[in-house]
């Protein structure tokens, strides 16, 4: 399917509530946030005042989400931004914590067995960004096993951060600073939206009321609306 891409630009939402945000996920109860370097987990109301902090035992965080009454996180490797910690493994995982403390609860090897980014909750499922295969994909598994439901390829390296949209499911390319809407069955490409060169590079990503939000890590660290 040929898809026009959609020139898009971005307004800082609020001001980052941590160093460096690489996930973002929005619930009922506001936007969670998780930080690379503190591996903090950050729950913001509406406006960006700090409802909820704790430590976490991430590693390298690269992504969160909600479901199931749990907060999982994306555990992306060997850190080089802190000095390692005791919980540190330097695999990659994906952790199941108690959503208002940060405990651990349980940890899940990544299915390719490679890094990871992005995690997304689903109707009971979770979306994963795989990196191992090539080309790379967007994996579908069962939380509770961690077995493989459905997968297809990504269009271009570096799947980031995720987003559900009815239908499709909204990936970050943090490289090349777009964003493709994949049909969650097919894999097919249903959009595509170009952020401008100059300007936040989609680490995180999250959906709001039909609204996409980004965090970027990089030159340009902070919390983003994406306005078509």
């Amino acid at each position: 399917m040929n898809v026009a891409a959609k020139n898009v630009h971005t307004v800082t939402a609020f001001p980052t509530p941590c160093e460096a945000p690489n996930g973002m996920q929005w619930t009922d109860e506001g936007l969670w946030v998780v930080d690379q370097i503190l591996e903090d987990a950050i729950l913001l109301d509406q406006s960006g005042k700090i409802l909820s902090k704790f430590r976490t035992a991430t590693e390298n965080s690269s992504g969160v989400t909600v479901g199931g009454g749990y907060l999982w996180t994306a555990s992306n490797g060997t850190t080089e931004l802190r000095p390692f910690r005791p919980t540190d493994t330097h695999k990659s995982w994906v952790l199941k914590l108690d959503i208002h403390s940060g405990e651990l609860i349980d940890r899940f090897p990544t299915p390719d067995g490679g890094r990871i980014h992005g995690i997304e909750w689903n109707d009971g499922l979770m979306w994963i960004t795989a990196f191992a295969y090539n080309p790379q994909r967007l994996v579908l598994v069962d939380p509770n096993d961690f077995k493989v439901v459905r997968e297809f390829p990504v269009k271009i390296d570096r799947p980031h951060g995720l987003a559900c949209d009815r239908e499709g499911i909204w990936c970050a390319h943090t490289t090349d600073k777009v964003i493709f809407k994949y049909h969650k069955e097919t894999g097919e490409l249903l959009d595509r939206i170009n952020l401008p060169k100059e300007g936040p590079a989609p680490h995180g990503l999250a959906m709001k009321r039909g609204e996409l939000w980004c965090c970027d890590i990089d030159k340009w660290r902070g919390i983003y609306r994406i306005v078509m």
